[in-house]
This record gives structure tokens, C-alpha cells and sequence, in this order.
């Protein structure tokens, strides 16, 4: 949430600023030297911090493409430090191409482009922040393939008839609350099915470590809903 406002507000302000600059026809760059060496000093530093996340989050990213990471990741600050650390990358280099052109040219415009340019990328990254940290904020099912998993452990425990219907949801990036109804063998007594219970819980916990809470309520299946959620 922090990061949304930092970045929403940061954007619409160089929005403004760089509006602002296109209005002053005597606008002029100074220090143009010094504003260059601190450009490039800051392109180093965020390099560095780039490089670093992208370090740390290879091995959760496993096979998957860079883009599909960032949407599919239920680690968020992992997610939201990548496109910290590109969107301040992007920005200083638009910076550095604004600054550059203008005295290039000797138009000072191209200073406010560069401005504006760089507020748009804020704000888009805030676009980005929303929809896909959203989800984590309010809760985001399993993805499909730890899905299946479950399902399988479930369906294959010895005294389980069907399964009925099933709910995940991530309570944090280690953390899957899994809730099932599930058919048993009606032979089963009171004991029996308890330990046909636990055993259902240790076959999901053996197929996904960070299933955690498990809760499996025995029913009896209904034709007339077979979608298992």
C-alpha cells in the first residue's frame, strides 16, 4: 500500500512539474554537469539494487518468465522491489535522455517530456501495483498446479469416495488455508472416519508442505453441484 502511494503521488507531481515547466517559456537548465554526474551516480546505485533483486528472486521464479512472476508471485515485496528498482531505472534514463536533448538542442522542453515521460511510468507502475497486488491483499487461491496437487492427494487416500468441493487461499506467501467437503466410505464408523480424516490431511500435507490450516468436513456428495469450486 505504501508503495501504490509513493508511486501514484510521485508520478502525478512529475506530471505536474514537467506541465509546469512546458508553461515556462524561460525555463533553463543549470548545473547541467552536476545534474548529468548524479543521473549516472543513481543509474549505478539502482543498477546494483536491480541486479540484487533479480539475485534473490531467480530461484522463486523458477521456469516461469520474468512478467509472469510479477503476476503470479505470492511473495509481493519480491514483485513490487523489481518493479521499484526497473521503474527507477527507466526513469533516470528518460531523465538522462531529457537533460541530454536539451542541451542537445538548446530546448528546454525536453526536460519537461522527460519529466512528464517519467510520471506516466510512475503512475503506470501504480496501475500495475493494483491489479496484481489486489488479489494478495484480500485473499488469492492457490495457483492451478498446487491446486492439482491437493486434489490429487485428496482423491487418491484410500477411504475417500469424492471430493465434493474445495477451497484454497493464501494467508500469506508460505501459508494455504484449504477447506474441502469430502465423501468417505459410508462403512466407515466414528473412529474410523477421524483416522480416514487425518490420514486426508497428512496425504495434502506430504503433496504441499505450506497447506496450513487444513480443514476436511465429511458430506455426502450432491449430483445437482458436482463443480468442485
Amino acid at each position: 500500500v505504501v508503495a501504490l502511494i509513493l508511486f501514484s503521488l510521485g508520478g502525478v507531481f512529475a506530471i505536474y512539474e514537467g506541465v509546469h515547466k512546458l508553461g515556462d517559456a524561460g525555463h533553463e537548465l543549470e548545473n547541467v554537469g552536476w545534474a548529468v554526474g548524479i543521473l549516472v551516480l543513481a543509474m549505478a546505485f539502482e543498477g546494483y539494487a536491480f541486479r540484487t533483486a533479480m539475485k534473490e528472486s531467480i530461484p522463486l521464479k523458477g521456469q516461469s518468465s520474468w512478467w509472469e512472476f510479477i503476476r503470479h508471485s505470492r511473495n509481493p515485496e519480491l514483485p513490487v522491489v523489481l518493479l521499484e528498482d526497473l521503474g527507477a531505472l527507466t526513469g533516470l534514463v528518460l531523465a538522462l535522455i531529457g537533460v541530454g536533448m536539451s542541451v542537445v538542442t538548446g530546448d528546454s522542453r525536453w526536460d519537461a517530456y522527460g519529466t512528464i515521460a517519467i510520471g506516466v511510468l510512475l503512475v503506470s507502475i501504480a496501475v500495475v501495483l493494483v491489479i496484481e497486488m489486489k488479489s494478495l491483499l484480500i485473499g488469492e487461491s492457490a495457483r492451478e498446479p498446487v491446486r492439482e496437487k491437493i486434489v490429487e492427494a485428496i482423491a487418491g487416500s484410500a477411504p475417500v469416495t469424492s471430493l465434493i468441493h474445495l477451497r484454497t487461499q493464501h494467508i500469506g506467501p508460505d501459508e494455504i488455508l484449504v477447506a474441502a467437503k469430502v465423501e468417505f466410505e459410508a462403512s466407515l464408523g466414528n473412529e474410523e472416519l477421524t483416522d480416514a480424516i487425518d490420514a486426508v490431511e497428512a496425504s495434502i500435507r506430504s503433496a504441499v508442505p505450506i497447506a496450513d490450516p487444513i480443514y476436511i468436513e465429511p458430506d455426502f456428495h450432491d449430483t445437482e453441484h458436482p463443480d468442485l469450486g
